[in-house]
């Protein structure tokens, strides 16, 4: 038997997937409320990240997400001193501690909008001077070959142009 068509729709978590997240969540929570406070509040942008971008490969919550998380990072270092809630507190409430990770997020925001049209432009040049090679190669084996050989194929006589006045 023939299998039915299926949409090619985007994978959802399954249950014990989100069960194990759940679980180290948890487990993480209770050896270490410090550190887990500062992720939680830190690496807020990552989850707006995650709900904004809605296409399939994520690449917002990837840009976003390293970025904000090398924002959060001194600030768990700085609990290794003091391992403690009020030291996490104390991070957290402090207002350039908080522009840094939210800084860092930004970055990443910055990151994913700017750099796809720059490199869309790249490859847009690169495919146009692709484009003027393979006409002149064209015009070289036209001239040493004459211009029959372009007109041999009715379909490809009509889009070989055999002179520059031509491709202006």
């Amino acid at each position: 038997m023939a299998k039915a068509a299926t949409q090619n729709t985007a994978k959802a978590p399954s249950f014990t997937l989100i069960l194990w997240g759940a679980g180290i969540v948890t487990v993480w929570g209770i050896i270490s409320p410090s550190s887990m406070l500062i992720l939680s509040l830190g690496m807020l942008p990552t989850l707006v990240a995650y709900f904004c971008d809605r296409t399939e490969q994520k690449f917002a919550l990837y840009c976003v997400g390293g970025m904000n998380f090398c924002g959060v990072f001194p600030f768990l270092l700085k609990l290794t001193d003091d391992h403690s809630f009020t030291a996490a507190m104390e991070i957290m409430s402090n207002v350039f501690s908080l522009a840094i990770i939210f800084t860092a997020a930004g970055f990443g925001w910055l990151m994913f909008l700017s750099i796809p049209p720059v490199v869309s432009s790249f490859l847009t040049v690169l495919a146009e001077a692709r484009v003027k090679s393979l006409k002149s190669i064209q015009k070289k084996i036209v001239d040493e070959w004459g211009a029959s050989i372009a007109k041999g194929n009715s379909e490809t006589a009509a889009k070989v142009p055999l002179t520059d006045e031509e491709t202006d």
